[in-house]
């Protein structure tokens, strides 16, 4: 299986099961559709990570995503289109997925939209359980890291990316969330662009640390 065109940031061709490879990192983002928060979420990834990096195919980092019911060859809700265009990211080429095993198999991080999107996709199986997060949450655990314990990015930023997600992993179960919904970006499927605008808002305030601390790089001011 390769990257779907306009899916990936990276520069790996060939795929194979999670752990096998140690020169590219995978990011796969899970919502519902896959039509509204999750491209959302990729597109802000990579254009986040292309800010920070300066060359979006620097580094082996792969950035996708998928729904659980996700709308196959469906493309962005166009409010969806709007919101990455006022952070000026790229919303072109891009096609919905529906979740499959060959998904989270390959992906090294899986990052969700909800608890229950998480729960979905560690009920797949595929040893998922250490490596899947909703967003928010890997936000509040990465944000409790102390980076100079991470590899330097002179080592790769995958070697980095790998440590953080063990070391989010093993925070776990000690940094709770404060509430049910802390972990939550909820769904604007339906809704007006502004309350779009808020979740993209809250996406790109939640992906903010999290590139920061996979890549090293603070945001440009």
């Amino acid at each position: 299986m390769t990257a779907p065109e306009g899916r990936g940031i990276g520069n790996r061709e060939e795929t194979a099961p999670f752990g096998a490879h140690t020169d590219s990192f995978r990011i796969l983002h899970v919502s519902t559709g896959n039509v509204c928060r999750s491209p959302i979420t990729e597109r802000l990834t990579r254009h986040a990570l292309a800010d920070r990096l300066g060359d979006p195919l620097w580094g082996g980092l792969i950035v996708e995503s998928a729904g659980t019911w996700g709308h196959e060859g469906a493309p962005m809700e166009a409010n969806a289109e709007t919101v990455l265009a006022d952070f000026g990211a790229d919303a072109s080429g891009f096609v919905g997925r529906e979740l499959l095993d060959e998904h989270v198999i390959m992906a090294d991080l899986v990052l969700t939209a909800t608890r229950d999107h998480r729960a979905q996709v560690i009920s797949m199986g595929h040893s998922a359980g250490l490596r899947t997060f909703t967003l928010k949450e890997f936000t509040r655990l990465v944000r409790a890291i102390d980076p100079a314990t991470l590899p330097p990015l002179e080592d790769g930023v995958v070697a980095r990316a790998r440590a953080l997600v063990r070391a989010a992993a093993a925070l776990r179960g000690w940094l709770l969330a404060p509430t049910a919904e802390a972990d939550e970006v909820f769904d604007p499927y339906g809704a007006p662009l502004p309350f779009f605008r808020s979740i993209g808002d809250e996406i790109h305030e939640a992906l903010d640390p999290v590139v920061t601390a996979l890549t090293g790089v603070a945001a440009r001011a």
